[in-house]
């Protein structure tokens, strides 16, 4: 329920005031979903709805920033998604290229591609690419944008990347079975490098990952938003934020 303001304004503050600073998630995961949903119940059109989805990325950033995140992974367009009509997704693909050089811009946070690039048109590719380069030097928040991302494709393509670099230094196929390791996974994933996401936020009501970040959110704690998410607040990513630092993390222990 939205409060009135400035009811809405003084929860809003105190709310952030109640938050752990000791326990704070160090990376979130956000699977934007919902614009589509939330352009239909406006009466506008799916690119509309995801124009004001790209729109909402930037105060989620700061929020975060606010809170001491260090990684942000935005999940933006699956690799199920590509399979879209061409209507729709090629507006999407243009709104998602003017959205990451707009973040880009502002040299405000470096920003990391992560899917699988070779997927997308070549224009797509560029886009990213160049917004990577521009903020390589960037201090702050590091941002993984993931378009054309996959969570099965990626562990995959993990395993890809290790049985080629074993083959072309001459190991047979039972040595590699014989030293093969979870590590060897984890050292060639997209975000390698990276702590796990820590809280994985899912808007729009759908209870399920759908593929986001599977290695990776193995031991994530999960929060599922109502909201459709060009209509997520600062009030909701607080909401997650102080979930997050109520629960008792077992890791699997």
């Amino acid at each position: 329920m939205r409060l009135p303001h400035p009811l809405y304004g003084l929860y809003e503050r105190r709310l952030a005031a109640s938050l752990p600073a000791d326990r704070m998630p160090r990376h979130v995961g956000v699977i934007l979903d919902g614009n589509r949903r939330w352009a239909r119940a406006v009466g506008e059109s799916a690119a509309t709805g995801h124009r004001a989805g790209a729109d909402k990325i930037a105060d989620l950033l700061g929020w975060s920033e606010d809170v001491g995140v260090e990684v942000v992974t935005l999940w933006m367009l699956s690799t199920d998604n590509l399979s879209r009509s061409a209507d729709e997704l090629e507006p999407l693909l243009r709104i998602i290229e003017d959205a990451v050089t707009e973040l880009a811009e502002t040299r405000r946070w470096r920003l990391q591609a992560v899917g699988s690039l070779e997927l997308l048109p070549v224009r797509t590719s560029d886009a990213l690419r160049a917004a990577e380069k521009a903020t390589a030097d960037v201090v702050g928040l590091h941002v993984n944008v993931a378009v054309g991302y996959g969570g099965r494709r990626e562990i995959a393509d993990a395993v890809r990347a290790f049985l080629r670099e074993n083959a072309e230094a001459g190991s047979s196929l039972d040595e590699l079975a014989e030293a093969f390791d979870m590590e060897h996974i984890a050292e060639r994933l997209y975000t390698k490098g990276q702590p796990d996401p820590d809280l994985v936020i899912r808007t729009s009501g759908e209870q399920r990952l759908g593929g986001f970040l599977l290695w990776q959110s193995a031991h994530s704690e999960f929060y599922f938003c109502e909201a459709y998410w060009p209509d997520f607040r600062r009030v909701d990513f607080l909401r997650a934020v102080r979930a997050y630092g109520a629960r008792e993390r077992r890791l699997g222990r």
